[in-house]
Parts: structure tokens; sequence; C-alpha cells
């Protein structure tokens, strides 16, 4: 190897790592600012054009429904993140998955105030612009959400107040939870599949299937 092809590599790996941890702090930072209300430093966490629903796009927008969304439905809430995987498509686009568990302070019809726990995952995606990293996209998928002092036993887990209840997409995207089910215990020895490839054990354990539709109500 040439001092050239390793002074590359290893130009490579710093930035790899500096990535990782610029994608991390990302996370942290969304946390922080949905919890303080800073809207204006989460719109920044996405780019200039991020879409907005299906007609809309830009931070104005995604300002205004982060304003509709905080103010109308919580009077405070609390976002602890922790396991995060990180994958990279190309060195400036990653995806990812991050494990965040949430409290929410909600006000109720009836005037009576809720403490709704959630456990829920973000599937991630990281786009880089111009030496600065964002989120491209953040596709939130739930397994429950429900009063502290009603634990969410059975189907349809999403319990927030005054709202029918419903099931989280928390598992859609994991073809091994149908398969696991579905598939008997048996008595012979299992296969093993081969490893995933570097940087693919996420869409590995995807199946390299679409991401599903999310009821965020």
């Amino acid at each position: 190897m040439s001092a050239e092809t390793s002074a590359k590599t290893l130009q490579q790996r710093i930035d790899r790592l500096e990535s990782l941890d610029e994608i991390r702090q990302l996370a942290a930072k969304y946390s922080l600012a949905l919890d303080m209300r800073d809207l204006d430093a989460m719109a920044n966490l996405f780019p200039e054009d991020v879409k907005v629903g299906k007609n809309s796009s830009g931070r104005a927008h995604l300002k205004k429904w982060l304003d509709e969304t905080m103010r109308n439905q919580f009077t405070g809430t609390s976002h602890h993140i922790g396991n995060h995987i990180i994958e990279f498509i190309d060195p400036d686009q990653a995806v990812g998955v991050v494990y965040s568990k949430n409290e929410h302070e909600t006000p109720t019809a009836n005037g009576d105030i809720e403490w709704v726990i959630m456990q829920m995952i973000y599937w991630d995606n990281y786009q880089r612009i111009d030496g600065r990293w964002y989120f491209k996209r953040r596709l939130p998928c739930y397994w429950y959400a429900t009063d502290l002092n009603k634990p969410p036993v059975g189907d349809n887990k999403m319990r927030w107040p005054d709202r029918d209840h419903y099931a989280g997409a928390y598992h859609d995207l994991w073809p091994s939870w149908q398969k696991f089910w579905q598939t008997p215990l048996s008595d012979e020895l299992p296969t093993v599949a081969p490893p995933a490839p570097a940087e693919q054990f996420l869409m590995t354990m995807r199946g390299h299937t679409a991401a599903p539709k999310i009821k965020t109500r």
C-alpha cells in the first residue's frame, strides 16, 4: 500500500468516526430541542427542503407543524434515547435505528391529565450537506403509548387519551418478527444464515423491504 493510499484510507476512517459522532449528536439534539420546545433548533436539524406532509416542504412548514403538535397535545415531554445503530450507504448518506423511551404530560377532554409513557424506535435517514449532517427523514415506529398506571397488555397498544386505540408499527420494519411466530419450534438443529455484510446489518434485518405506513395520531 502506497503512502498516498494509506493516508487516504486513514482520512476516510477519521471521517467515518467523526460522522458517527455527529449523527449521534443529531439524535440527542433532537430530543433536547423537542423537550425544551425550541422549534427553530428542531427545524434546523433537517435540510432546507425537508418534506412536510404530502404537499409541503421547507423548515417553516416543519416549524408550523411542530408548533401545532406540541402545543395542542402535550404540556410537557421527556425523550430518552438509547441504542443507536448507524450504517453508511456512502460517505454522505446513512441510515440508523434509535430506541426512544418517552414521557408525556397529556391533558384530556374532561380536564384531567394523564402521564403517558411510550416505547418506540426511529428509523432514520441521514444526509450530509455542505459538510453538515441532517435528518433527511425520521420514521417513528411505536410499540406502545399508555397512561403510567395502565400497562398496555394485549392488542392495540397505542392508547392516547380521548382517541381510539390502535396498533403501532414497532415490529413492521422487521420481517423476522412475523417469521419467528409463524415458524413452529422444531426438535431439529436449525440452520444459521451467513452474517450480514459490513454496513448492511440493518438492511439485512429489514429484508430490503419498503418502509411501512405509520399512523401518527
